[in-house]
Parts: C-alpha cells; sequence; structure tokens
C-alpha cells in the first residue's frame, strides 16, 4: 500500500506517504543493560553516539544496538540497501514484490505469519527508494530475541522465491498497486517525479507497474534476491530491552555464521542530469478537488545544506505560520498548502503542494504559488522565521530518541541515506542554521528553470540550479561523537496485576475522576489522556457537527494566544497535544517530557475554557473540512463505508448524536455550521463536571492531582449530563451495489450487529475466534484463503465489537479488491465463515492462536500511550485493570469447541448486510467477451 516508513526522524515534511510501499503490520518490543565497553570475547564497537553503538562483524554486516530498559519489547530491524533505484528494465515494482515474497517462509520458518502471531510480534516491511527494511517488535525476553535474530538471519539467505507464492502475491501486489491509483493527488505527484526525474530511477513508483508486476519472471526475482540480499549489504539494529553482551553473541550465532557473496556488491551510478528548464506535467482524472505540486531538485540528504533546506521546507509548507499558508490559504485562494522534501542518499527533490475546492481558480493560485516559493529569497527569511521551524523540527527529533522503537526503524531512512549518524548529525545542522542560509539555499535551487511544472521557453541567460559535489561520508562523519545519551527508564511489567498494584486513584469527589500511574520513561516521557462528558440526547439534538466544529477550532487560538502562538508553545515545551470535540464530550491527549508538563497543562486548559473562535480561522477550517469531504466523496470506501454503516446504524434518527448522516448530507450539515453556533455550544456545554484524567510517565502525582484540580475543579458545565445509550437494531441483511467511476480498487464490507456487552460469558471465545478467523498478522483463515491462496486482496480482515455498558455490538468484515473480482471475493468469505461455524478450529490453532493474542494484550499495555487510554475510559466504564485479567485468564481456558459455538451463536452468514463500491460497469467493459461465470458485483 502506498505509505511513508517512519520519519519522525526525518526533520521535513514529506509527500513519501503518496508513493513509497508499505506490506502489512502487526504488533510489541525487548531488555537493556549497556556496556561501555566490550568485554573479553565480545565485538568492539566501531562507532557509538548518544547510547547507540555499532559494531561490524567479519562477514561486512553492520549492527547497531539500541539499550532501552524502559521498553518491555525489543524491536529487531534488518535494513538492506536495495530500493526500487536499484531496479533495471522490466523489473518495476521488483524490490517490493521481492519484500511481500521474504514473509512466504523459508524451510526452518514455513509459516512466518503464524510464528510471528504466535509470539505476539508486530511485524512489518517496507520498500522505498533506496533500500528495503523488515522489522519485528515482541515481548522482551531471551528467548524471543534469538528466534528473531534467527529468523532474519535465515530469511536473509533461504527464503523459497517460489513460483507458486509469487503466482498468488502478484494478484496482492497489484491490487495494492490499483488502490494507489484511486487517489488522484497521489498519482499526479507520480507525473511529477517521473517528469522530474528523466534518467534516475527516483522518478518510478516503488510499488512499480502494472506490466512489471504482472509478467515478471519468478527467476529474475530469484536473481535479484540473491544480488542484494547479503551480509554486507545489510544494517540489523536491536532496541528495547536486552543484555547487550548477549545480543552480541546471538547475533554472531546466527548472522556470523552467514558468509560474505565472493561476487562485489553491485553499485549504481546514474545521475540526473541539471534540468534546463521548466516541465509540466497534466492529469485528467475523476476526482472532486484539484491540485498543483512542483518540483525543484536538491542535493543528496547528506549534504551539509540539507540543515537549511528541512528549514526552508518547514518555513514554506508549515500551518499556520508558513508562507504559502498565508499567500493561499488564509487568502482563500485554496484550501490546504504545504511542502515536502526527499531526503534521499542520490540528489532529490523539495516539493509544493496546494489543493483547491470548486470555484477556486487553478490559474490564480498556481501563479501565487510559484510566486511565493520562486521569489522567497528576494524576502530574507527573518530569524523569527527560522526560530519557529527550527524548534518545531527539533521538538520532533527530541520526541523519536525517547522512542527506542521508532526510533530503531528509524534509522533505516538514515542508513540508507548514507549513515545511521545522520540522524544526529543532521539535527545539529538543524540547531546550526541561520536565516541567511535559508535564504541562500532558496536562491540556489528554488527558480524556474529547475522547476517541474513548466515549459521550454528560450533565454539568453543561462540560470541554473547545479548540484554541489557529493559528500564524503567517512570523512565527514570521522569522529563524531554526538552529545550526551538520553536518560534511560525503568524496566516496566505490563501484566493486569502488576500496573493494577501501582495505579493511584485519588477519591474522586465532584468533577474528574483521575488514574495515575507514575514510573520512569525514557527521556522522562508522560502521557495524559482527558475525557470531558456533557449534555443529553436531546439538549444536543441536531448538534453533531457543531459539536466537532468546536472541537476543532480549540488549538486554533484563546484569548490571549494566536493560533501560530499556540503551536509555537508547544514546540518550545516539547509536546505533542490533540484535541477533538463531539456532541456529548471532548477528549484531549498530552505527550510532553516531565519539567513541561505543568506548562502544557496549563496551555490545554487554557485552551479549553478560553478558545478565541476566531472568525477567520473558522472560515479556514470549513473550508479545509469541506475540501476533504469532497476529495473522498467519490471514493469506493467512503461511499461504501458510509453505506455500511447506515445500514446498521439506521435505528437512529436524523439529529440523535449517534446518527450516521449520508455522504452529501454531511456535506450540507458542515456547510451549515456558523461561528456562532459554535460559540454558543462551547458556552452552552463545555465544562469539567464530568470526566476522567489519566496520566502514565514521569510525574509527581500529588503534584498533577493538585494541578488538575487547580485547573479543572471549579469549571463546571452549565448543562447537565446523561449518558446516551446505545441500543440494539436487528437490520435486516441487504446487498448494495455502489458504483465508483474511474476507481481501479473495489470495496468490499459485510457484517451484521450483535446484542451483546464485553462482560458476555462468551466474548473471551469470541475475541479468540475472531483473532482466527480475520485478525493476527496474515495467518487468519481469511488472509490464508483470500490473500494467499486466491491472491484476491492486498487487505482482508473481520472484526468483532462490543460495548463495555449496552449490549449492542457488530461483526463485519473488510477486503479490498479488483472489481472484476467481487463474486469470487464474496463466495470465498461466505465458505471460510461457514467452514468456521460448523468444524471450528484445530486445537493447534486455537493454542498458538491463543498464545498470539495474549502476548498481543500484554503489548499494547506496554505502550504508554495506549496504555493511558485504557486507565482514563476504564474510570468510566467503573472497571479496573481486573477485568483484563480475568478475561485472560478464561482465554487461557477456552477449548476448540468453546470458541466454535461462540461464533455459531453469535456471527450468521444468513444475516449479513453486503456493501460493494466500485467500478463494475468499467470492469464489465474491459471484461473479455466471455467473462467466467459468476463475476459480476
Amino acid at each position: 500500500m502506498p505509505f511513508s516508513p517512519t520519519h519522525e526522524a526525518r526533520m521535513c515534511r514529506s509527500f513519501l506517504a503518496l508513493v513509497a510501499v508499505l506490506l502489512v503490520a502487526a504488533p510489541p518490543a525487548l531488555a537493556a543493560k549497556t556496556s561501555p565497553q566490550a568485554p573479553k570475547g565480545m565485538l568492539a564497537p566501531v562507532t557509538s553516539v548518544e547510547g547507540i553503538t555499532e559494531y561490524r562483524l567479519p562477514n561486512g554486516l553492520r549492527v547497531v544496538l539500541f539499550p532501552d530498559p524502559s521498553k518491555p519489547t525489543v524491536t529487531v530491524n534488518v535494513t538492506y540497501f536495495v530500493g526500487s533505484k536499484h531496479e533495471g528494465p522490466g523489473e518495476a515494482g521488483m524490490a517490493h514484490l521481492l519484500e511481500h515474497l521474504l514473509f512466504k517462509g523459508t524451510p526452518k520458518h514455513p509459516r512466518i505469519p503464524q510464528e510471528l502471531t504466535e509470539r505476539g510480534a508486530r511485524p512489518n516491511g517496507t520498500t522505498w527508494l533506496d533500500r528495503t527494511n523488515y522489522f519485528e517488535t515482541l515481548p522482551s525476553s531471551e528467548a524471543n530475541l534469538a528466534w528473531a535474530l534467527s529468523f532474519e538471519a535465515d530469511r536473509m539467505v533461504n527464503s523459497f522465491i517460489a513460483q507458486k507464492d509469487l503466482d498468488s502475491e502478484m494478484t496482492v501486489v497489484r491490487n495494492e498497486l490499483e488502490r494507489g491509483e484511486n487517489n488522484p493527488h497521489a498519482v499526479l505527484l507520480r507525473r511529477v517525479l517521473g517528469t522530474a526525474f528523466l534518467f534516475h530511477n527516483y522518478g518510478k513508483p516503488t510499488i512499480g507497474t502494472r506490466a512489471d508486476v504482472e509478467n515478471v519472471p519468478i527467476e529474475r526475482l530469484q536473481a535479484f534476491y540473491r544480488k542484494y540480499y547479503r551480509p554486507d549489504n545489510a544494517l540489523l539494529v536491536v532496541a528495547g530491552r536486552f543484555d547487550e553482551a548477549k545480543a552480541l553473541q546471538l547475533v554472531q550465532a546466527s548472522f556470523g555464521k552467514l558468509p560474505r557473496p565472493k561476487a562485489p556488491l553491485p553499485r549504481t551510478y546514474t545521475e540526473e542530469p541539471t534540468q534546463d528548464g521548466e516541465r509540466e506535467v497534466t492529469l485528467r482524472r475523476v476526482g472532486e478537488t484539484a491540485a498543483l505540486t512542483a518540483a525543484y531538485h536538491i542535493p543528496e540528504g547528506a549534504h551539509e545544506s540539507f540543515g537549511a533546506l528541512d528549514v526552508l521546507t518547514e518555513v514554506l509548507g508549515d500551518t499556520p505560520s508558513g508562507r504559502l499558508y498565508k499567500a493561499l490559504v488564509e487568502p482563500r485562494k485554496a484550501v490546504r498548502a504545504s511542502a515536502s522534501n526527499l531526503q534521499l542518499q542520490d540528489p532529490g527533490v523539495l516539493l509544493v503542494n496546494t489543493q483547491l475546492r470548486e470555484g477556486q481558480s487553478v490559474e490564480a493560485a498556481r501563479a501565487v504559488l510559484l510566486q511565493t516559493v520562486e521569489e522567497a529569497a528576494r524576502t530574507p527569511f527573518t530569524a523569527e522565521e527560522v526560530a519557529r521551524a527550527k524548534t518545531s523540527l527539533l521538538k520532533s527529533v527530541d520526541l523519536l530518541l525517547n522512542d527506542s522503537e521508532n526510533a530503531a526503524i528509524s534509522l533505516s531512512e538514515w542508513a540508507a541515506i548514507g549513515d545511521w549518524r545522520l540522524l544526529f548529525l543532521h539535527r545539529d545542522r538543524v540547531e546550526a542554521v541561520k536565516p541567511e542560509d535559508v535564504t541562500r539555499v532558496a536562491a540556489l535551487y528554488l527558480k524556474p528553470s529547475n522547476r517541474t511544472l513548466g515549459q521550454f521557453v528560450p533565454t539568453a541567460t543561462l540560470d541554473r540550479a547545479e548540484m554541489p559535489p557529493r559528500v564524503d561520508l567517512a570523512a565527514m562523519l570521522q569522529g563524531y561523537q554526538g552529545r550526551a545519551a538520553v536518560a534511560q527508564g525503568e524496566a516496566f511489567d505490563p501484566s493486569p496485576a502488576s500496573i493494577e498494584a501501582r495505579v493511584l486513584r485519588p477519591a474522586a469527589g465532584e468533577g474528574l475522576k483521575l488514574a495515575l500511574l507514575p514510573k520512569k520513561t525514557r527521556g522522562q516521557m508522560v502521557q495524559v489522556a482527558l475525557n470531558l462528558r456533557w449534555g443529553t440526547a436531546e439538549a444536543v439534538k441536531g448538534q453533531a457537527k457543531v459539536a466537532e466544529a468546536t472541537g476543532a477550532m480549540l488549538l486554533r487560538g484563546t484569548r490571549t494566544k494566536s493560533r501560530q502562538q499556540i503551536q509555537d508553545t508547544l514546540d518550545q515545551l516539547k509536546a505533542r497535544v490533540g484535541m477533538n470535540g463531539g456532541p456529548l464530550g471532548a477528549a484531549v491527549s498530552v505527550e510532553t517530557v516531565r519539567e513541561n508538563l505543568p506548562a502544557v497543562l496549563r496551555l490545554v486548559a487554557e485552551a479549553l475554557r478560553e478558545p478565541a473562535f476566531d472568525a477567520q480561522e473558522f472560515t479556514l477550517l470549513q473550508q479545509q473540512w469541506l475540501a476533504s469531504l469532497e476529495k473522498a466523496r467519490s471514493e469506493p470506501e467512503t461511499q461504501g463505508g458510509n453505506a455500511f454503516l447506515r445500514a446498521l446504524g439506521g435505528q437512529y434518527p436524523v439529529g440523535h448524536p449517534y446518527h450516521v448522516p449520508a455522504v452529501d448530507e454531511n456535506i450540507g450539515l458542515v456547510k451549515a455550521v456558523t461561528r456562532e453556533q459554535v460559540v454558543a455550544f462551547h458556552r452552552g456545554f463545555y465544562g469539567a463536571s464530568n470526566g476522567e484524567l489519566a496520566a502514565v510517565g514521569d510525574f509527581d502525582a500529588p503534584a498533577l492531582e493538585a494541578l488538575v484540580r487547580e485547573l479543572f475543579g471549579a469549571w463546571k458545565s452549565p448543562a447537565p449530563y446523561v449518558r446516551v445509550p446505545q441500543t440494539f437494531h436487528a437490520a435486516a441483511p441487504r446487498a448494495l451495489v455502489l458504483e465508483t467511476p474511474d476507481k481501479a480498487n473495489a470495496y468490499f464490507r459485510a457484517g451484521h450487529n450483535l446484542q451483546l456487552r464485553e462482560d458476555d460469558p462468551d466474548w473471551p471465545a469470541l475475541l479468540l475466534g475472531n483473532f482466527m478467523l480475520g485478525g493476527g498478522f496474515l495467518n487468519s483463515r481469511l488472509a490464508t484463503r483470500i490473500r494467499h491462496q486466491e491472491g484476491l486482496s492486498y487487505t482482508v480482515s473481520s472484526a468483532l465489537t462490543a460495548s463495555p455498558l449496552d449490549a449492542v455490538g457488530a461483526f463485519s468484515t473488510y477486503a479490498i479488491y479488483a472489481p472484476q473480482n467481487a463474486a469470487r471475493l464474496e463466495k470465498a468469505l461466505r465458505e471460510e465463515l461457514a467452514q468456521v461455524r460448523e468444524k471450528g478450529f484445530t486445537p493447534e490453532e486455537v493454542a498458538k492462536a491463543r498464545s498470539g493474542l495474549l502476548e498481543y494484550r500484554q503489548a499494547r499495555r506496554a505502550q504508554d500511550e495506549g496504555l493511558v487510554w485504557t486507565l482514563a475510559q476504564y474510570l468510566f466504564y467503573g472497571r479496573t485493570l481486573q477485568f483484563d485479567a480475568a478475561l485472560e485468564q478464561r482465554l487461557a481456558q477456552l477449548t476448540p469447541e468453546d470458541v466454535r459455538r461462540a461464533l455459531a451463536r453469535h456471527v450468521d452468514p444468513a444475516q449479513l448486510t453486503v456493501v460493494k463500491a466500485g467500478d463494475f460497469a468499467g470492469a464489465k467493459q474491459k471484461a473479455p467477451a466471455k467473462a467466467p461465470a459468476g463475476e459480476a458485483p
């Protein structure tokens, strides 16, 4: 699927999400003891920066260890320095296709998804221009680390890469490719990059082309694998909780026995010639909103000027302070404007983008866009602009380095650029940027002759953007030490009993209920979750969109601070704050460091209690909201998902807070919202009379309790609060087919309502049954049949939900597919449902799935950002972690027959409402004269 690799470490806003390629995701991470000097017999460090140390095996494998005792998980990440840049003619998409096949098994590990699921792993694989990486995060134990290292070493050289796997996976990748074709803005970016890079492979989409994906011979894939998958072309990162000396022994025992191939590594040498004039590309497709994108060539990612380029990108593209936002969005010439850059091993591009709604002039927006960018250096960049951008960029790095799991995976990007240490060196370069540096790089690279969006114009004076000489990485990084290592956290036990023993729940009294879990964390991080509740069903009737707009406006300015000042303050405090609201309450998430928590909470209180509701900000919010809705209106997933929710949720009338409006009805409701309504809703409902606040991390509990009482204790909601219950709706089965023209990928959703709560005796068995039916990591019954065996869908899953408080739930399945395969998909899904209901699962399936599900649940509790919301919600439900302990005890006792009976009682294929959305008419027109029987929606 088009997806961005992890880029928190990269300090630029990026369009990579539109062109990089992700395989899939699943669950957790490992235990730490750092050795400052190598003990006897242990590999000697090659280099060390801020607590992260690199070693080198004799076979050329680079090994980076990132110990973090505060993580009860371990992450093993292997990066191969091969991506779509390395593909030859006829091989477009080969690197990504090979990534898929490396999940198909080896002789020692024939069922990789099952093995990963059994260990509660959160695995993934991603392919990008310069590299491919594979990682898994598992619960911390020596056995899990040993298994992961042995597994990755094995698939480095022993993967099947078999014709039968290519036959099924090719159609899955094609389905992934087709999904990307649904988004015209993503396709536009591909066209721009393809025009900007006439010779270099950076101009090719990583997902590849249909013809190459469909026709590549297995022999070429096998040769590609043998050529690039080797220890001297890889970087291994181990991060989390582990013993460093033992980890090195395990690395040597697994990867160390792999020989270095005798054939030298092939190298790429193509360089994109200096662009000598404007280029332009036009895309015409079905869609709702217009967009403009321009690309400008910039140096390689390791170049010393890239710090200034990142700051330039931020100053141009930030919201709401960016020059593009000020020039395009505030005057309402466009609804969105952004900038990003591709920081790569070879020279990349700086991208600027703007999105328009119907009625906004493309010509006028284009003129303003290009003028703002290409005349940027004529208005020298100010100290305030540069300082704001640097603060924002550096905050991202600080927060990243406090999360070893994400940081470890981000090292893939920096290693592919040239060296993982560039993460730190680039941070230092950003910190050193001065306004004149930004003005200089803008003048060097943001010029018409370097732009892709234009036409040839004869000129007497040449003005071209020449790329500087290539960087000598070894010389540049020689002796680089970085800074002091980040403070370590404690080893945390995420079992329900351990958590429950540590949670503090002060006497509630009036107002907010509190759940506090103080503990030492890496970088002294702390997470806070706040829920506010108000209103009755009658009081908020018809105000859903007004309430959502109210929540969206809270961080757009207060009585004393502008939107920009709020953003600047959060950056300076190294904090992330999210706020949203609805008709029955609001939710706030906070991530920051211990010393800044009081200041951040005071800012949160000000945003909640004293929003400005600035008229211009409200207009901009409404325009952007409408643009998003209109852009998605023609998408199969929007149309199909909305139809499904309306079919199952038809019990709630128009105006009820749980009513699901139709797509166009939703747009109409947003258009009707006024600023005056928003102000009145806030005045009439907002307050902290009812709600919950939870905190997890490094903080002083008594001080936090006192601060919360100070900030929110006297803030009362003017309106009474009565919880609005959900009601069960016995929705009759329906079959809905929705046409969405010119969309290569179709949407499938099927399900029915359930009348049960989470305390139902069948709930544990249903959880486990659904985990085996459509959960886990690519090894569920649905994934095995529909993805692996028949190759019909890139993404297929099932979900089973129940309310904690009301007897209301649902069973549903989801898939994407080619429109011509609709009948095959539904047939396979119904057959698997029938098989599960009638014959159930084998004892081996149940035992392995139970082990994996319990590991997943443990891993979720190990993540502070998830645990804090669990604690907050449990306050509302009247629960403690004893609920989890009891549920997991019941899971441990379930038999295969328990699971089968529970599914048979609650999941009924005859009651399914089935929704299909796609270009079925177009698929029929393209089909051969004699299409296979039954191939109709």
